[in-house]
């Protein structure tokens, strides 16, 4: 939402920035990685730890907030995580290592659970009993169905101290090293939206969805549920441990970097500080107010 509306808003041609958005690329890390787009958003800083291997012209610049986007929901006969073993657990992309942590903490022999990638977003298969949990973003799916009043059971990673990290925003690491001036005013831009949205959530809610309608999404970014997500989403950005929205530090890292290490299967896990930039943002406030030209 914070690059729509930083653009709607005219934040980007404000600092003179020309943005084009692709919201249809399958992989935006991919696009970054190659100089074919500048920026991508990944959902945590697991996502981009998980990738470094792979990709190595990336460079995480803002990190949104300190509370993982994940959880696992299930059908309300699961009572307990360790319910789950001879039943089957749904993911996205991954298992993610967030989840291997809460199922091992639970004590789960991941064994005997059937794992099964899911190919839509559809929260109801669980309370329709077609898988029995999956491993979604509690800001979304769990929320659906609390709003459907359908009845379930949702495991949080803070219930078993597993700590996370929420939206990572990355650069070519190439352009950032040419450009970095730029990428200070295109995150000024976003930051600027951000603080936008968390002080008026009702007129971005309303904004982006219309944007979502105006291009023939409406139906898949529908208001009720836009409203319902920034109103999860949100708090996570004012509950950042990290400070002002954006700001990151390695610190707020290392929990997940433990996690990845334990449970990613990624050989070699760079050091946190070649993966992220932790200056850049933090440098655009004073005093914790984001600077803005002409204030």
């Amino acid at each position: 939402m914070d690059v729509f509306l930083a653009k709607e808003l005219g934040y980007f041609k404000a600092l003179c920035l020309d943005v084009e958005i692709n919201a249809s690329g399958a992989n935006g890390q991919q696009l970054v990685a190659s100089g074919q787009a500048q920026f991508t958003a990944l959902g945590s800083a697991s996502d981009v730890m998980l990738a470094a291997a792979n990709s190595k012209n990336l460079t995480a610049v803002a990190t949104y907030g300190t509370t993982s986007p994940f959880s696992i929901f299930a059908n309300e006969n699961v009572k307990s995580l360790k319910d789950l073993e001879g039943k089957k657990l749904g993911y996205f992309i991954n298992l993610t290592p967030i989840a291997s942590a809460m199922l091992d903490d639970a004590g789960v022999d991941v064994s005997k659970v059937e794992l099964v990638k899911m190919t839509n977003y559809d929260p109801t298969v669980v309370t329709r009993g077609q898988v029995d949990a999956i491993v979604g973003y509690a800001s979304n799916q769990p929320e659906k169905l609390r709003a459907a009043k359908l009845p379930f059971t949702e495991f949080l990673p803070e219930d078993y101290g597993v700590k996370g990290t929420y939206n990572v925003m990355e650069v070519n690491t190439h352009f950032l090293t040419k450009n970095r001036a730029v990428v200070s005013d295109f995150m000024r831009a976003d930051l600027k939206a951000v603080e936008y949205c968390l002080a008026d959530s009702e007129k971005c809610v309303e904004m982006i969805s219309k944007l979502a309608a105006d291009n023939n999404q409406g139906s898949a970014f529908p208001k009720d549920q836009q409203a319902r997500t920034w109103g999860v989403e949100s708090t996570w950005v004012k509950e950042s441990t990290a400070g002002a929205p954006g700001v990151q530090t390695e610190a707020e890292w290392k929990p997940e970097y433990a996690l990845v290490k334990k449970y990613g299967g990624v050989k070699d896990l760079p050091p946190i500080s070649t993966m992220m930039d932790a200056s850049l943002v933090a440098d655009l406030y004073k005093d914790g107010t984001l600077d803005w030209p002409g204030k």
